[in-house]
């Protein structure tokens, strides 16, 4: 299993930096950041010094859209990284549910980020594609150039999209039923276009909160500062249940029920602990949807994770344990996972 370290890109730019490559040093592969252009720093001009200053990293945002940056841009960003530091990065893309909302336009539609992959990844690869209608390449990609393109999604269209057309799946929670439904969907899908469901990379990004036992103390502190993971998830959520309905077969209620209590949101507090928005998170959501308690629980459900096809867990970081958390997984976690 490949290990993922996920940041935000708070100033100063060069604490992100020495976290990662603190991460490389503990045995994780890849590097990723939120992307959203108003509420965080530039991750793109973040990712060339992560990229200078280690060896083997994979960097890459979880998620950019296609709706904030041009598509020929983001393709000749993600080339250009490359050109330099050899197939070192992955598109992770969405609909851009805090970039685009933050600055008063709605997330993409689906049809829109389909269309987006195929330009981006084929700009990326030197290949020639077709943009609104003008046929375009990047003259300069030099044979060989690469770049996956890794899909977030949670709903049934998304999950299906994402088997028909994605590199890789980004699921940003890590509950064992949900993963193993919404993996499910994603292989069936890329089985019924013709792929091989192998080719499709599964990545699942949660927090994890590794404590020094499992004391009624040190998990609740460790609840606390993840609960905002499941705030974030509720955003989206609350966009499946004003589509599909409240009660619906195309959406476990394991997903939805959760939400009801659900007032609002203030991006100003997004992915932070201590989120005001996000106390109608109960316990258990925390618990299903994040990875906390002392390095044995952690390798538990990494293993139950892996059993269910994953092929990387991703680690949101943001918390009050940042380096803690990274080298108890590298001491202890990664080397037991993949012994």
């Amino acid at each position: 299993m490949d290990f993922g370290l996920v940041l935000q890109t708070d100033p100063p730019a060069s604490r992100v930096v020495d976290l990662m490559r603190r991460a490389e040093r503990n045995g994780f592969t890849y590097g990723w950041t939120f992307d959203s252009a108003v509420l965080w720093q530039e991750p793109f001009v973040i990712y060339s010094q992560i990229l200078a200053q280690t060896d083997r990293l994979t960097v890459g945002p979880m998620v950019t859209n296609p709706g904030t940056r041009t598509w020929e841009v983001t393709a000749s960003t993600f080339a250009t990284l490359n050109d330099m530091y050899g197939n070192r990065t992955v598109c992770g893309i969405g609909r851009g549910d805090s970039a685009m909302r933050v600055a008063g336009r709605k997330p993409n539609t689906l049809a829109r980020i389909s269309e987006a992959m195929k330009v981006i990844r084929a700009l990326g690869r030197g290949e020639e594609t077709d943009l609104g209608g003008t046929p375009i390449r990047l003259p300069w990609v030099k044979p060989g150039a690469e770049l996956p393109v890794w899909m977030a999604a949670y709903g049934p269209k998304a999950l299906k999209m994402t088997g028909e057309e994605a590199d890789g799946f980004i699921l940003q929670l890590a509950d064992l039923y949900l993963t193993e439904f919404m993996v499910k969907a994603v292989k069936e899908a890329a089985v019924a276009a013709g792929r091989d469901p192998d080719e499709v990379t599964i990545c699942v990004a949660a927090p994890a909160y590794v404590t020094d036992d499992d004391s009624p103390e040190a998990l609740a502190h460790a609840r606390e500062q993840c609960r905002w993971f499941g705030g974030m998830v509720g955003n989206h959520v609350a966009d499946l249940v004003s589509r599909y309905g409240e009660h619906s077969a195309q959406i476990p209620a394991e997903l939805t029920d959760y939400i009801k209590a659900r007032e609002g949101y203030d991006y100003a507090h997004h992915g932070r602990s201590g989120n005001p928005d996000t106390q109608f998170v109960p316990d258990e959501i925390v618990d299903r949807f994040c990875l906390i308690g002392p390095v044995e629980a952690h390798i538990e459900k990494l293993n139950a994770l892996r059993a269910l096809g994953v092929d990387q867990f991703a680690v949101y970081d943001m918390h009050d344990a940042q380096e803690a958390t990274i080298d108890a997984y590298g001491s202890k976690v990664i080397p037991a996972v993949n012994a």
